[in-house]
């Protein structure tokens, strides 16, 4: 393996990172993704571990008989139609990695290619994910069930932000991010003429009726200390002018921080809307969707992060926020961290302007390879 200079690796990796944001692919579906990521890999002497997994890349460094950390990165893109105005954007209509996970893989490409320059000296084993299906299709628990994590003792991640600088890193102990919860509602009515609504079980109304109802879960059932958002995302009902349907249809999520608030909205969902529904004559056909939990940082673990990052970054206390991650199904199994490296710009991900400055896959880098050389050496001791 050619040994490159830093400058010449970070050149690299920014080539990388625009080569996937060039040709970004949906969840579940990352075959070039995951080919590309596994050529590198191999052309750096790095040794590709076996999967059941169709997409996704896992691999390891190290000296298998030491303790094992892990480091994630996701790798699946969003179907939006990029407008950012990048030299390098997508050339794949309809889809584009529109919340940086670009910036993620080359990141971690970038720290299996130092961890590999040194690893003799490892104090253990470093395994690389590259995570599937982030954004839908439940990755991380394909990964866990593929045995990926099993006999790792501390996982590491990190997402790209906005707002705030390339060399600022947000690590906060304990929760950071939101669980979610999925739901899907079916009203079930009789459709009748416009003029004669007697004649029927008005749907839409129903559907109105249910829609302020549920609002008054967040502002009336939960401790205004505890955090709780229920969104409603998609409304669908009837297709002409003239006609009152007969089926209605209702989708969105449930973000909360806490088990207790996650219980009691679900709960008070099911009441709320099979009342309103049977108060409005009609019937409500429910379908849940348990998420993942919040994402809940490891306090012993964060604060060794916290402490090797303010060696090459600006640290900072990172925002709590309801935005979900499926990283929390790791942490459900093992000790982990999940931090914030500011990205430069200032649009928010899942939007069709969303920038990442490349400076930032420098940081990420070294957020990966410092801080998993720092913790084989603490479990060690």
């Amino acid at each position: 393996m050619t040994v490159l200079s830093n400058d010449a690796l970070e050149k690299r990796l920014i080539s990388y990172r625009h080569y996937f944001h060039e040709h970004p692919e949906l969840a579940d579906h990352e075959f070039n993704t995951t080919k590309t990521i596994s050529k590198i890999l191999t052309d750096w002497g790095i040794t590709i571990l076996p999967t059941r997994l169709a997409t996704g890349v896992f691999a390891e460094i190290g000296n298998s008989t030491g303790p094992t950390v892990a480091l994630r990165a996701d790798i699946d893109a969003l179907p939006i139609q990029e407008k950012s105005g990048v030299a390098f954007s997508s050339k794949i209509d309809g889809i584009m990695h529109a919340c940086g996970h670009d910036t993620h893989i080359a990141s971690l490409l970038g720290a299996a290619y130092l961890l590999k320059q040194h690893e003799p000296a490892l104090k253990g084993r470093v395994k690389l994910i590259f995570q599937l299906s982030e954004e839908d299709k439940e990755g991380a628990l394909q990964v866990i069930n593929d045995g990926q994590i099993d006999g790792v003792d501390a996982i590491l991640g990190f997402h790209n932000t906005p707002n705030h600088g390339v060399d600022q890193i947000g690590i906060r102990a304990g929760i950071t991010n939101g669980a979610i919860d999925k739901f899907k509602v079916t009203l079930q009515g009789v459709g009748t003429h416009a003029s004669t609504p007697d004649k029927g079980q008005d749907t839409i109304v129903a559907l109105g009726a249910e829609i302020n109802a549920l609002q008054s879960i967040a502002s009336r059932n939960l401790d205004a200390f505890q955090a709780g958002v229920l969104s409603i995302t998609h409304v669908s009902a009837g297709n002409t002018w003239n006609i009152l349907p007969d089926t209605a249809f209702f989708e969105g999520t449930v973000r909360t921080a806490s088990k207790q608030m996650r219980k009691l909205i679900k709960a008070r969902f099911f009441d709320v809307v099979n009342y309103t529904a049977k108060a409005h004559q009609v019937t409500a056909n429910i379908d849940w969707y348990d998420g993942d939990p919040s994402v809940n940082n490891d306090a012993k673990l964060a604060a060794i992060v916290r402490d090797e990052s303010s060696k090459f970054a600006t640290v900072y206390e990172q925002e709590q926020r309801l935005g979900s991650d499926d990283f929390a199904c790791y942490q459900e199994k093992i000790p982990g961290v999940y931090a914030n490296i500011g990205n430069g710009e200032k649009i928010s991900a899942h939007n069709p302007y969303f920038k990442a400055d490349d400076a930032m896959i420098k940081v990420g880098m070294t957020y990966f390879e410092r801080n998993a050389i720092r913790i084989l050496d603490e479990l060690q001791q």
